[in-house]
């Protein structure tokens, strides 16, 4: 589990296209405190470390999860909104991620209101109706308030301390972002069903 509070921007230093997709991450993390098998969201998808280095770690990403998220678009030198996962007792700052990215949404326009970015996206269609005014979704791994929501469009502001934190400072029109609705909105949209 996570909290969609991204704690560091890392590095894709390596791809090896053998079988599953191998990734090699260059981090801030002290990868001391990592052990093999933990778990690391990378923008938004829970991945298993497997091998580490001392300013790095790597992952194996199976062919579904690269088919049902944004990883096949990481190239050597992308930045990644790392988060390692929850620890009974840490702050809860965000909401309830589980890194099981439901889909791709798409940045559709981009705007600056303030020093803040209202940017906003289309979600695939099968996922719309998740997405509430005011509730929580998860993009690349960072947990983010909706402002609106008009069809498969929905609304969101980044603030100058989230843009620099993360690797949101340099999206951009038609980049494609892991989207993980909110868990809660899944299970009373699946209680709707039974009503």
């Amino acid at each position: 589990m996570f909290t969609g509070i991204v704690t560091d921007q890392g590095e894709v230093r390596a791809l090896d296209h053998r079988g599953d997709l191998k990734v090699r991450i260059g981090t801030g993390y002290d990868t001391s405190t990592i052990e093999i098998g933990a778990s690391i969201a990378c923008d938004g998808v829970c991945l298993t470390v497997t091998a580490l280095g001392p300013d790095w770690f790597e992952v194996d990403v199976s062919a579904e999860s690269v088919s049902k998220t944004a990883l096949g678009d990481w190239v050597p030198g992308r930045r990644l909104n790392l988060e390692r996962a929850l620890r009974l007792g840490d702050e809860l700052g965000g909401h309830i991620v589980s890194g099981h990215v439901d889909g791709v949404a798409e940045v559709v326009a981009m705007h600056d209101e303030g020093a803040s970015t209202r940017i906003t996206f289309r979600a695939p269609d099968a996922l719309a109706r998740f997405i509430a005014p005011k509730g929580s979704v998860a993009l690349n791994g960072t947990s983010l308030t909706v402002n609106e929501v008009s069809g498969a469009d929905f609304g969101v502001n980044l603030i100058p301390h989230t843009k620099a934190v993360t690797n949101w400072g340099t999206t951009a029109p038609g980049d494609r972002i892991n989207l993980e609705i909110d868990t809660l909105a899944r299970y009373v949209a699946r209680l709707q069903e039974w009503g």
